[in-house]
């Protein structure tokens, strides 16, 4: 009798079903690692062409920015589990098992489901064999609650090693906010808020929008800001936003804008040095209008001068080099220049900003304020009003940057921020600078120091 040998059938096998958000998740995520991009450019464009339902939408929000932010952690966990370095590991398969951790411990994501869907990813954008690894990895993982793979943190000796682990921030910031701070239950605090996600805050702006007008559509009025309310929906539901009469700003920004209004109110002429994208510029081009002042905005990339330009009316924009600003022949009586800086105060707005930047970084960058700053002040009247605004709470880009200024520049007197803070804004100066706390105010961490030229 012969026999004949049947060969399995391949259409057995299952072609891996990833879930939707999970893949377009992944696929942000690839691109803000490993390419540079920016989460919060990216993942709003994916989502507007995406035909996710909102729940939907609020999962992948949640997973990208949460992935992101607390990666740090996640490799910490991932790594005792490997059998090989993870440093080592293919950058796909340590992206899709930071978005499996992330679900296990970190969401409202059942412990089956976590693995499963995540190994289906894995199956469709690394293939069988690299999916098997991570379900493995993931497997292991799950084997113990979050509580138990961070219980050897705890006995760390090294505050600053503790810190970084427990709350997913880089040694060198942590450091950095230990210098500043010197009290750890402060420095605890500013952390672990900066792992929790903002809700979008409005602004309006004078003359075309106000703060009302934002609560009447469902906001809920800033506590500090005239102008601003907090809006747990999507902004770009928003007609207001829409048809450019109101933008979406943090609080923190428009107390930036309006203490420096505040002070130059008496200006006739007035500069934002490093206007894109535009946040500021706006609230202070609207302000301006109403006031009777001539502003100008000046930004070095052309497509962020066109943004600004979107939203300042009838103002100009210059597009240069702020450094070279004394090029165009003009003086200013007031000019803001809130310079390029690591951002360290928006952690909890942009999630991979701790990952990207280094104590290099620093360096170049106070380089950049210190030539911004000189620019400015070349051009700017006697009498006039000189602000210096970050994003960040470091000491070399804020305090330091401040007595470097006033050694350099004897003509410039420092002017104390108390007089033009709203009356119920408390604990957010450092000396005469306003200096927000994001634990305390519930605002990026910005900061800003007014100065006078004598004359």
């Amino acid at each position: 009798m012969k026999i004949t040998l049947v060969k399995p059938r391949r259409d057995s096998f299952k072609s891996p079903k990833p879930d939707a958000t999970r893949v377009l998740v992944y696929d942000i995520l690839i691109e803000v690692n490993r390419r540079g991009g920016y989460s919060n450019l990216l993942l709003p464009q994916a989502l507007t062409a995406s035909n996710f339902e909102t729940r939907d939408k609020g999962f992948a929000t949640e997973l990208l920015y949460g992935t992101l932010r607390m990666q740090g952690r996640h490799d910490y966990i991932l790594q005792q589990v490997s059998d090989r370095p993870w440093s080592e590991v293919d950058a796909g398969i340590v992206d899709v098992c930071r978005m499996g951790v992330h679900q296990l411990f970190e969401m409202r994501v059942a412990t089956h489901a976590a693995v499963s869907d995540t190994v289906e990813l894995a199956r469709k954008a690394l293939g069988e064999s690299k999916a098997s690894f991570v379900n493995a990895i993931l497997r292991k993982v799950s084997a113990k609650d979050l509580e138990q793979w961070l219980e050897p943190i705890e006995q760390t000796s090294d505050p600053i090693t503790r810190f970084a682990l427990k709350y997913s921030h880089p040694e060198w910031i942590v450091s950095a906010y230990f210098d500043l701070l010197k009290d750890y239950e402060r420095v605890d605090a500013e952390l672990q808020i900066n792992n929790v996600a903002a809700v979008p805050t409005l602004v309006s702006w004078p003359g075309d929008s106000t703060q009302e007008e934002l609560v009447e559509l469902g906001g809920v009025a800033t506590q500090f800001s005239p102008y601003g309310a907090r809006f747990a929906g999507a902004p770009g539901s928003l007609e207001v936003i829409r048809h450019r009469k109101a933008g979406v700003q943090d609080e923190g920004s428009q107390l930036v804008a309006y203490v420096f209004a505040q002070a130059t109110r008496s200006a006739q002429t007035i500069l934002d040095l490093c206007a894109g994208p535009g946040g500021k510029a706006a609230l202070l081009a609207h302000l301006a209008n109403v006031q009777g002042q001539d502003f100008v905005a000046n930004e070095i990339s052309e497509p962020r001068a066109k943004l600004v330009k979107n939203v300042i009316g009838k103002f100009e924009v210059i597009v240069g080099d702020g450094r070279e600003i004394a090029a165009h022949g003009r003086i200013f009586d007031a000019i803001l220049a809130d310079v390029p800086c690591t951002g360290l105060g928006a952690l909890r707005r942009r999630p991979e900003v701790r990952w990207r930047r280094t104590v290099q970084d620093l360096r170049e960058l106070t380089q950049l304020q210190d030539e911004l700053s000189n620019a400015a002040i070349a051009v700017l009247n006697p009498g006039g009003i000189f602000g210096y605004a970050t994003c960040s709470p470091h000491f070399a880009e804020t305090t330091g940057e401040c007595l470097r200024i006033l050694k350099e520049h004897p003509e410039l007197e420092q002017i104390d921020v108390a007089a033009y803070l709203p009356t119920n804004l408390h604990g957010a100066t450092r000396g005469l600078a306003l200096s927000l706390w994001t634990s305390v105010h519930d605002t990026d961490a910005m900061f800003l120091a007014l100065f006078k030229k004598k004359g």
